[in-house]
């Protein structure tokens, strides 16, 4: 019998290879479906760890023709675990056992786990100086609730069935007016992909682009989050260090030319704050387009810019359409609406949709049905002023109360826009134990140097203002200083 051709198959042939196709007894004569019994037997192997996370299972066309039964019936069962968890499709290059299964799980341990200490009870608000948290204080919830109100009474029974995989049109609509204005960005309503927020997006993106080993440039230091996501993925990351004017792009073509994609925060650097400089972006774009390559610019606080000139979206001096282009509603709306958006360039445009039907059926179609009100109606722009003024009164009573308190013990650095301040403190100590003397007083700053992979960019506290009313930054600041200082 010949061997299966897959790597990582988990109904090899051959009589050396582990798991053999006599371990899936599929019994047509059974009163059990053979879906059901092929779930079972699948399910099975993974939770008693006879498949190992991250192993790739075998296509469905290959499995049909081992198994002699209906590709159809393996492409049911296949949804049903990806959406129960236990498989990860990732297009074209397959379907794996989820990364994070914990192999030897009995469904019993499964159901008596108990929750992460890292997930809040839901009226838990987020400590004082946490990243990535719009002023919640600020959303106009009564707005949102009268047009969520107003969509469910517009609910047919079409729309509870109807699926949209790239998104609701009215709010990729939407998305294309708001970017044409805000970012200069001229793109279709068919590029707009409606994402479950920034990380949506770079899956998308890696499903579109890349396979295992790829390299990609990542900024250094940079948002971790990314890092983790694409090691998951098996790529070579490549931390390219970051200066005033951003990516040091000669840097990176010169040790690693032949990178895949190359991810930057052009608009404000995370975490540093600088923008792209003029000349770096046109280096990037050119690296692009000789090298077959694309970018990916992760536009993640765009809106909130409180002096100068804002900087202009990368994507939108993209003249050979090398620009992924993401954006999401995290940080102008509210976290746990787990909407983004991603702008393809043309050419994946069809690609795109085949992958998202494959994957997934799109996010929450009645969450994306009031966020396209909301933007219609002209209350995002309202909503996005009235955050950027509260915003820059927020940051500078921050930024006050600090020299205020620590006086010459501080070292404050204020970039014209973005949504945190980096603090410096080069007479208290290492900024990992500053960050876990202040996490034990309820306060959240993060220290700057766990966000570098091999480019020190120095020590301090990056703190996010946005939740921190005027009138309550000096508590906060005197809470702070109590955990650096013990006065």
């Amino acid at each position: 019998m010949a061997r299966q051709t897959e790597p990582f198959s988990i109904y090899p042939i051959g009589p050396s290879e582990g798991w053999h196709l006599n371990a899936i007894e599929i019994e047509k004569s059974s009163s059990t479906s053979i879906q059901q019994q092929l779930y079972d037997r699948i399910r099975a192997a993974i939770v008693e760890g006879r498949i190992q996370s991250g192993e790739r299972v075998p296509s469905t066309r290959s499995l049909a023709v081992q198994l002699g039964i209906a590709r159809g019936t393996i492409d049911i069962t296949y949804a049903r675990l990806t959406s129960e968890g236990y498989l990860v499709a990732r297009g074209q290059r397959g379907t794996i056992v989820a990364p994070e299964f914990r192999s030897g799980a009995r469904p019993a341990e499964l159901l008596a786990a108990p929750m992460s200490a890292n997930d809040p009870a839901p009226t838990e608000m987020p400590p004082p100086l946490r990243l990535g948290v719009p002023a919640l204080d600020l959303f106009p919830r009564k707005v949102w609730a009268r047009l969520a109100a107003r969509e469910a009474r517009k609910l047919s029974a079409a729309r509870l069935f109807h699926a949209y995989p790239m998104g609701v049109p009215a709010l990729r609509e939407a998305i294309v007016a708001y970017l044409a204005v805000a970012r200069g960005i001229v793109c279709r309503p068919d590029q707009v992909v409606v994402t479950s927020g920034y990380q949506g997006a770079l899956s998308l993106v890696a499903s579109l682009l890349l396979k295992p080993n790829d390299q990609v440039w990542l900024e250094d230091p940079g948002y971790v989050f990314a890092q983790q996501a694409f090691e998951q993925l098996s790529m070579r990351i490549v931390p390219i260090p970051v200066d005033d004017e951003g990516l040091r792009v000669d840097d990176a073509r010169a040790s690693h030319p032949d990178a895949r994609l190359a991810v930057v925060t052009a608009t404000h650097q995370f975490p540093l704050g600088m923008p792209l400089s003029p000349r770096r972006r046109a280096a990037l774009l050119a690296w692009a387009a000789d090298r077959d390559a694309w970018v990916l610019e992760d536009d993640y606080d765009c809106e909130f810019h409180y002096s100068g000139r804002k900087p202009a979206a990368l994507k939108s001096v993209d003249a050979a359409d090398r620009v992924f282009y993401a954006g999401s509603f995290s940080k102008t709306l509210f976290p746990s609406l787990r909407l983004g958006y991603l702008v393809l360039p043309a050419a994946f445009v069809a690609t795109a949709e085949r992958t998202c039907r494959m994957l997934h059926r799109g996010a929450a179609a009645f969450e994306q049905s009031v966020a396209a009100a909301f933007m219609s109606e002209g209350y995002f722009a309202r909503h996005l002023r009235r955050m950027r003024s509260h915003y820059r009164a927020r940051r500078k009573a921050l930024a006050d109360e600090l020299e205020r308190q620590f006086g010459a013990d501080v070292r404050i650095s204020l970039q014209p826009g973005g949504l945190h301040i980096l603090v410096r403190f080069p007479n208290h100590g290492p900024d990992v134990r500053l960050a876990d003397q202040a996490r034990q007083h309820g306060l959240a700053p993060v220290p700057l140097s766990e966000r570098s992979l091999a480019h020190h960019a120095g020590e301090g506290l990056l703190m996010s203002f946005t939740n921190i009313a005027e009138q309550d930054a000096a508590e906060v600041v005197a809470l702070l200083r109590l955990t650096i200082t013990g006065r």
